[in-house]
């Protein structure tokens, strides 16, 4: 489409969809009655008499109703299938013409970003769910687990290890009528209509959002945590609170292949406890005195959780002896866990 016609294509679509507050209000009348005169509908609403004639004619202009040149003058509904056809289609033009025009602009967020718009919130969740390596954590509502399906069946498909929190469980579907197990290794229900949306991809990237500003209220907010260590916060406000008052819908059981990686030691633990035989484990992290890497190889001999599953550690049998393996921001333990590999037998290569 040459550029003037996109200009003018792109002008007749915004005129149908920006009708005035009395141009909704005549239209929807005008509807439910069929047709009208100009008093009757003056009668029918709040539209002020002198306005009536403008507002009509507004109507009819961009195809929404017809003018009957009688005396009086009396608006006729159309068919809104008829009256919105042309509309669409030249709407489903437009937006395949602007889509061919259109060139993505690099949206990489700051370490910490603070958006409202629903739309921006939404485009981040999926780019944290794409970009999920190898651990991704949600807290999702039934609706966004349904429009970002797709997208969590092919990150699961690439071997990302997925658990899911859904909220309202009362709306989510039984496991018996949808395929869980397709797009997600563990999946609970948790009551509640104030349930956080919350994303964690491999243990850095990560969003946290009200549930007001999903749904559009740009008065609420979403914040996104890039490579930042206050993500910590979004993982382990998952972990602790979210996922310890969730009841499991899906559970993986002990149909876990090995190696595997973690982002988040507190999904790390969780499996190990629910599994039997000997594990081994490859740490990258950093001493929590020095704060330099440190990297720690060997055998697992306790994987336990403090008390709300407040404090997680692991205890790794290596080559200096016994370490302590906590979290981000480790305080007790002696190494601070950036990611942590797992595997049967022997450690994993990091």
């Amino acid at each position: 489409m040459p550029r003037d016609d996109l200009r003018d294509a792109l002008e007749q679509v915004i005129t149908v969809f920006d009708l005035g507050e009395y141009e909704v209000t005549a239209y929807l009348a005008v509807l439910e009655h069929g047709e009208l005169s100009a008093s009757e509908l003056s009668e029918h609403t709040d539209i002020p008499q002198p306005r009536v004639y403008d507002t009509v004619r507004s109507l009819s202009d961009v195809g929404l109703v017809e003018l009957k040149d009688s005396r009086p003058m009396t608006v006729l509904a159309i068919d809104p299938r008829e009256a919105f056809d042309d509309v669409q289609s030249s709407l489903d033009s437009l937006v395949d013409d602007l889509s061919r025009r259109y060139t993505a602009p690099t949206r990489k967020p700051e370490a910490v970003s603070l958006v409202k718009s629903r739309p921006t919130i939404l485009r981040y969740l999926e780019d944290i769910i794409t970009a999920a390596e190898y651990e991704l954590m949600l807290s999702l509502t039934p609706r966004l687990l349904d429009r970002f399906e797709d997208a969590l069946r092919s990150v699961h498909d690439e071997g990302v290890a997925i658990e899911i929190v859904l909220s309202p469980a009362a709306k989510a579907p039984p496991a018996g009528e949808f395929d869980y197990r397709g797009l997600a290794t563990t999946v609970k229900g948790r009551r509640g209509i104030t349930t956080p949306v919350v994303a964690v991809a491999d243990g850095n990237y990560s969003m946290y959002a009200t549930r007001e500003s999903v749904r559009g209220n740009n008065d609420r907010y979403g914040v996104i945590f890039n490579r930042s260590e206050l993500g910590f916060l979004v993982s382990g406000f998952l972990n602790t609170v979210l996922w310890t008052t969730a009841e499991t819908i899906v559970g993986n059981g002990e149909d876990l292949s090995f190696p595997r990686r973690y982002g988040t030691i507190r999904r790390c633990i969780s499996d190990l406890q629910a599994l039997d035989g000997e594990f081994y484990a490859a740490i990258e992290g950093r001493d929590v005195e020095s704060g330099d890497p440190r990297v720690v190889e060997g055998r697992i001999v306790e994987a336990e959780f403090g008390r709300n599953r407040e404090v997680a550690t692991l205890t790794v049998d290596g080559e200096d002896g016994r370490v302590a393996v906590g979290d981000r921001v480790a305080a007790y333990e002696d190494i601070e866990a950036f990611t942590i590999s797992v595997g049967r037998d022997e450690p994993p290569t990091t």
